[in-house]
């Protein structure tokens, strides 16, 4: 399947997105409550001379927790390690990262609700008493050793917080929310990101731009390449409305950041099941898609502008989806 411009989801071309990443807390924009919070946490650790409370980050994907992580070893002048959950998949994986540590440092684990329940259970005496046990051989005459680690910060970042157990979040000092970013913060992020790529932009140029991502930063850094190389192909170099309008209308990214594949999910609950109401699993054999894409990566911003409702009795396509796709209302007996 071709990638999405608009999906919150990291993809290959993220990677290469480094540069454009704040370093510290009063570049971060947006956020300003978890900001401010993690502001004084870092403080106070600091003042303390001890190790900052592990940090649990969640929210949909594209927000910012990645950067978080790195502006929080930034202000503690720690080094910062990194690993993802799908990627630890033996005690030895685990030990290898934990063992390379040293006092106060860092360690984040991105995706950390899809870690193996196994892991968990080595990383718990990690977090709370800063050991590693390690059991040697098989059943019946295996051995433990118990090694001494320095005091860390684990921050860990998830898009499914429901998903990790009780025991890893309760383990967690700091457990932090990020919300989805206004117009108006990713328009300030879009001009820093076109003063570092040295590209100017107008300001109405920044506000479309940001308007149409979704409420999501790295979306908007992605749209802004994107119309960045039409203002340099078909245009004179310097992004104003009319070539940013272009270029989002070309990629088929509409007013409220919707694209073909948002307008095919909801045009086949109105056309093929009446608007609703629809299980998901019908949905996702309609337009071919697994049905945890659905749920994970579709459904989110719908239901979040209000385009989409969950019912008893499935997806219901909502009065404003009707009108943003220009289709007469069928009222739905079930929508209450």
């Amino acid at each position: 399947m071709e990638e999405r411009v608009i999906s919150g989801e990291e993809l290959e071309e993220d990677l290469t997105d480094l540069n454009i990443r704040p370093d510290s807390i009063s570049e971060y924009i947006g956020q300003k409550d978890v900001k401010e919070n993690i502001k004084v946490y870092i403080e106070s650790a600091k003042m303390r001379k001890e190790s900052l409370d592990h940090v649990l980050l969640y929210g949909p994907p594209g927000l910012g927790k990645t950067t978080l992580a790195s502006i929080i070893a930034n202000e503690l002048g720690v080094n910062l390690k990194t690993a993802s959950g799908p990627s630890i998949e033996k005690p030895g994986d685990l030990a290898a990262i934990l063992s390379t540590l040293e006092p106060n440092d860092v360690l984040f684990i991105d995706e950390i609700h899809r870690m193996p329940s196994y892991i968990e259970e080595i990383l718990y005496p990690a977090m709370e008493d800063f050991v590693l046990d390690i059991i040697f051989g098989s059943e019946g005459s295996s051995r433990s050793i118990r090694i001494n680690l320095p005091k860390f910060t684990l921050v860990g970042a998830t898009t499914r917080v429901g998903d990790l157990t009780s025991p890893l979040r309760d383990r967690f000092g700091i457990i932090s929310k990020l919300q989805y970013y206004t117009n108006e913060e990713l328009s300030k992020i879009v001009e820093r990101t076109s003063r570092v790529l040295q590209v100017s932009i107008e300001k109405e140029a920044a506000y479309e731009l940001a308007s149409r991502s979704r409420g999501t930063p790295r979306i908007a850094n992605r749209l802004f390449k994107r119309v960045r190389d039409f203002a340099l192909v078909e245009g004179n170099g310097k992004i104003d409305l009319e070539i940013t309008r272009k270029a989002l209308c070309r990629l088929k990214i509409d007013e409220k950041g919707l694209d073909e594949v948002d307008h095919q999910l909801l045009l086949s609950i109105i056309h093929k099941f009446n608007g609703g109401p629809v299980g998901v699993e019908s949905i996702a054999s309609t337009i071919g898609e697994e049905v945890t894409t659905i749920e994970d990566v579709y459904e989110p911003y719908l239901l979040q502008q209000g385009f989409l409702k969950r019912t008893p009795r499935g997806r219901v396509v909502t009065h404003l989806a009707y009108e943003h796709l220009k289709i007469e209302y069928q009222n739905s007996i079930f929508e209450s």
